[in-house]
């Protein structure tokens, strides 16, 4: 029970449901308590079939948990009774896929440096484990595993051929890049570069894939260095130019493009005046926002290209059955020390994703009340939806007032923007200005002119609005797109497919912020059809130092992920639940109505009986159809505690009686070694006085022997005449009867047992010992003429007439039956030959039998087969074995004494 007791560790819990009490600085101990044991993982879970949360703490150092045998302990493991683990929340929502009709999601948030990323690679690599074997399969994930280092983004040195790409070696040269450093210590650049070309090769992506993809990714460089010159026209209105063409001019030649085309594309843009195309030329701080507008577009369409090349590749083919687990890596709430647009929606994913999970976990937690008959109370809790419907109304929301400024005509800008906003929220409780504050009389001095602050779910934010429109309004020209398309390479062209004449759009194209919102509609829609699980994860410190935990930074990601109103909706009501079985296997211990088991048919009778006599309080407990509901953490810690030191009174006990018996084992050794040691001395004794009486005995005999020596020598020589004719007549008789028994041996039949009677009373003895040798010798020439086959057979028989003679009615009336073994004739009837291959080992017996049915009584009729190693059941009909059983899985065989022929397998349990 190691992974339950770090659940219900009292003073560094895994699973924050059970933290008892609940308050930031609780949370935060509870964190680093468990971080300084080199446990970065703790829990949140609700013990339903959705909404589990692990937070994940980067030790910023490799730890020995995600070997293969930490992939099977937490493979199929039971996720509310293991140690919180990445595996445990990948596995659960593995086998929720498996099992249910529901697609799964799992959502990994956090800071940059939080390690999200590793997060992601952790989940696909154990559900690529996972997951079942096969061809198609393995192929499948070796791709998905394969995706990794070519979506990771990693910095790569193009050197095996930057040539062909017409890129320089020095990363320093190129402007998009960061200059201050051209190499990162531990970093192998080349063989980054060849991972991401295998990784590549293994997706499935051709030679040509490969090489448009780096031409395209060579162009984003490119652009970035093409600079800009200002010129002064007729009119005295500044425009642009290409100041040095080589950059512009090896751009052309790797996308198949003109240079003019590109040139112009880049300097000047069409607008439609009335019903007419005019040419303007841009001021060179416009040429260069088109320059960067073009770049960035190139960079996320080709991003978007390469994602949907790998889903491709990793499809599920028509026709099969397709369930979806989605890993989606999304950055965690922002407050910076100066917050823009970037910021601002980052902050408003995170909104829509606290409130996703508020009420789809609501909403499965009062299903749970409802399936198990339990009375729902409703939850207080912070409803972020007024933030939400703040942000995204589409008719008065900031975001909805700031596509309206981007698209006004006029001068546009922040001011007026804000200005806007605080009309149209001065009395909204969750937005503030510097405005706002002034019409309610608060003086703030952290409230700068040009921002607005948001009450976010996560803390307030201060943003600044300076740069708001230009990043919402970042827009790419049309004769930018125009002139991409214009260019013969194919993939590059298929990036923008607006540039097409025949397709041109007079319609203004969305702006980056009604995307954004768009893409955010999107996911929702795609979580709410899915079984949402959560990764959070946390950064330690500033430093990226191995296992040093600063408390300020985590504290502000606690806030940031808003962990305390995510324990708060999982505890609403009863902070624990669990099954009638393993509950009461858990706890049985502490009545003695339940221990050692519980005599009752239904688990729930026995938790009743088992909680009543605990005394807790009844607001305390909940009984619902399946499960046992807990309200306090302090309950069930307490109930935790009675179980520790009943199992301390169970080992005493189970201590006690094995000292018992083992101290009384070891004096009946001891008493037995003396019986044995005083038998061995007694014997010795008795021994030694025996060979005293022993000795004077001989002396004695010896004495008694010369005397009746003497005395028959005497008598010898008085009687030696008659027995000297004695013995004469003795050698004759016997000669007579050695002469006459070998003239009347009987024939060498083994079955006759007759013999020629002594003809002296004298010879009787020596008569039956000579019969017996007779016998012997003949059965010995007897079984040497015998072949092998009869030898078997003889040997069989013996066998039979050991188990089943004067047993068995029905065995005399067998003995004339030759044993023949094989009695279905499997060689010679072709429909038998598949039979006879079933198994690979020899063949004793082959016959027809039938089978009893042990409910009915029925018999049918079945063809047995036995070999050396198996007993085979089949159907004499289709010639299909029924049943293979291994002879070591039968434990025994029974048979009746009367003449029946039933025969009973008795097996193994």
């Amino acid at each position: 029970m190691e992974a339950t007791n770090s659940l219900l560790d009292a003073t560094a819990v895994g699973d924050l449901v059970l933290l008892d009490p609940l308050t930031e600085e609780s949370l935060l101990h509870t964190l680093q308590e468990r971080f300084c044991r080199s446990d970065i993982y703790v829990g949140a879970y609700p013990q339903t079939y959705i909404g589990n949360v692990v937070i994940s703490v980067n030790p910023y150092q490799s730890l020995p948990i995600y070997t293969p045998e930490k992939v099977q302990e937490y493979h199929n493991c039971n996720f509310f009774a293991v140690k919180p683990h990445i595996y445990a929340i990948a596995d659960d929502a593995y086998r929720s896929l498996r099992d249910r009709d529901r697609d799964q999601c799992i959502l990994i948030t956090g800071e940059s440096g939080a390690g999200k990323t590793e997060a992601s690679k952790l989940v696909m690599s154990y559900v690529a484990a996972a997951c079942s074997k096969g061809e198609e399969v393995d192929k499948v994930k070796e791709q998905l595993l394969q995706s990794n280092p070519v979506l990771e983004g990693k910095r790569l040195r193009l050197a095996p051929c930057a040539q062909q790409l017409k890129l320089r070696q020095d990363c320093q040269h190129y402007s998009y890049l960061n200059r201050e450093s051209s190499g990162l210590p531990g970093v192998d650049d080349a063989a980054n570069f060849h991972a991401t070309q295998d990784a590549m090769r293994i997706i499935g992506f051709s030679p040509a894939e490969v090489t448009a993809l780096l031409e395209v990714t060579a162009v984003v460089l490119k652009l970035g260095n093409v600079q800009l010159s200002s010129s002064y026209q007729a009119s005295g209105m500044e425009a642009c130019s290409i100041a040095e063409p080589q950059e512009l001019q090896e751009i052309c030649e790797l996308i198949g493009l003109d240079p003019g085309t590109l040139e112009q594309a880049l300097c000047s843009r069409t607008v439609k005046a009335r019903d007419e195309m005019v040419l303007t030329t841009l001021s060179v701080p416009q040429g260069y926002y088109g320059r960067d507008a073009l770049a960035k577009n190139i960079y996320s369409r080709l991003f978007d290209w390469l994602v949907n090349r790998i889903n491709i590749s990793i499809q599920v083919k028509p026709g099969k059955q397709r369930k979806v687990m989605g890993v989606l890596d999304i950055y965690g709430f922002e407050i910076f020390q100066d917050n823009s647009f970037e910021q601002f929606i980052i902050n408003y994913c995170n909104e829509k994703l606290q409130q996703i999970f508020i009420l789809m976990t609501l909403k499965e937690e009062q299903e749970e009340y409802v399936r198990e008959g339990i009375q729902w109370t409703p939850v207080e809790f912070f409803d972020n939806s007024i933030i939400c419907n703040l942000i995204e109304n589409s008719k008065c929301g900031i975001l909805a007032m700031l596509d309206e400024e981007c698209l006004r005509p006029g001068v546009v800008n922040e001011d007026t923007f804000l200005t806007k906003l605080n009309q149209l929220f001065a009395t909204h409780k969750h937005y503030e200005s510097k405005e706002t504050q002034n019409a309610r009389h608060v003086m703030d001095a952290s409230l700068p002119p040009q921002c607005f602050r948001i009450h976010h779910y996560a803390g307030k934010v201060t943003y600044n609005v300076t740069g708001f429109i230009e990043k919402n309004n970042d827009l790419l020209f049309r004769d930018l797109s125009q002139a991409m398309w214009a260019a013969r390479h194919t993939l590059l062209r298929s990036l923008f497919p607006e540039g097409d004449p025949q397709k041109v759009s007079l319609k203004l194209p969305p702006t980056a912020g009604f995307q954004f919102k768009a893409s955010v509609a999107t996911l929702m829609k795609n979580l709410y059809s899915k079984n949402p699980n959560y990764i959070r994860c946390i950064k330690p410190n500033e430093t990226k130092t191995a296992m040093l935990f600063t408390p300020e930074l985590v504290l502000a990601q606690i806030r940031y992920l808003g962990l305390m109103e995510n324990v708060r909706v999982r505890r609403a009501g009863y902070a624990f639940r669990q099954l009638y079985g393993p509950f009461l296997e858990r706890y049985k211990m502490l009545s003695p109505r339940t221990w050692p088991r519980w005599a009752g048919s239904d688990s729930r009778d026995g938790a009743e009986v088992l909680l009543t006599e605990l005394a807790f309080p009844p607001e305390e407990l909940a009984f619902g159809h399946t499960k046992i509901f807990i309200r306090s953490p302090r309950t069930l810690f307490d109930l935790e505690r009675q179980r520790q030191e009943r199992v301390v009174q169970l080992a005493t006990l189970i201590q006690k009686m094995f000292r018992g018996w083992r101290c009384r084992t070891h004096y009946q050794l001891m008493r037995k070694s003396q019986i044995i040691i005083s038998a061995w001395f007694r014997g010795h004794r008795q021994k030694n006085k025996y060979k005293q009486m022993k000795q004077s005995a001989l002396i004695i005999q010896a004495h008694v022997r010369g005397w009746k020596v003497r005395r028959e020598y005497r008598r010898y020589f008085r009687a030696g005449a008659s027995a000297r004719l004695a013995n004469f007549i003795y050698r004759r008789l016997v000669q007579k009867f050695l002469v006459s028994l070998g003239r009347n041996l009987p024939p060498l039949v083994v079955t006759d047992r007759t013999w020629p009677p002594a003809p002296y009373k004298f010879l009787a003895d020596a008569n039956q010992e000579l019969r017996s040798i007779f016998y012997h010798w003949k059965c010995k020439k007897y079984r040497e003429q015998l072949t092998p086959q009869r030898r078997a057979l003889l040997q069989a028989k013996l066998c039979a007439s050991e188990l089943f003679k004067d047993k068995k009615t029905l065995y005399s009336k067998s003995l004339q039956q030759p044993f023949q073994g094989e009695y279905l004739g499997l060689t010679q009837n072709p429909k038998y030959q598949k039979l006879h291959a079933v198994a690979k080992d020899k063949l004793v017996m082959a016959d027809t039998v039938r089978k009893v049915n042990r409910a009915s009584g029925k018999t049918v009729p079945r063809l047995l087969l036995l070999t050396t190693e198996h007993l085979v059941l089949a159907d004499p009909k289709a010639a299909q074995p029924k049943t293979v059983l291994s002879l070591g899985d039968i434990r025994g065989v029974s048979v009746t004494r009367f003449s029946d022929g039933f025969l009973v397998l008795h097996l193994k349990e």
